[in-house]
């Protein structure tokens, strides 16, 4: 992959995970529902960005399917350990 197309691929995927950060934020701040509006739309639009981004890394041959599966992995199992979260 060139130079220009990795940039742009860096700066593409750093965006779309600034933005599912600013909306997993807002739910952290207002919550999940509201009498303002559903979060869950735009949960599934940033996160779905990010998924997106992940793919084109996939497809550029710059990670693997499989290393991020294993990676995802260690993190579970890290998180179910060491937070409030569990399978």
């Amino acid at each position: 992959m060139d130079e220009n197309k990795l940039n742009e691929l860096m700066s593409i995927t750093a965006e779309e995970c600034a933005e599912l950060t600013q909306v997993c934020m807002k739910i952290v701040r207002f919550g999940f529902n509201n009498e303002y509006k559903d979060k869950r739309p735009w949960l599934i639009e940033e996160a779905g960005d990010v998924l997106c981004m992940l793919n084109f890394m996939v497809e550029n041959d710059l990670v693997t399917w499989e290393e991020l599966e294993e990676r995802a992995d260690y993190k579970r199992n890290k998180l179910i350990k060491w937070s409030k979260l569990n399978a």
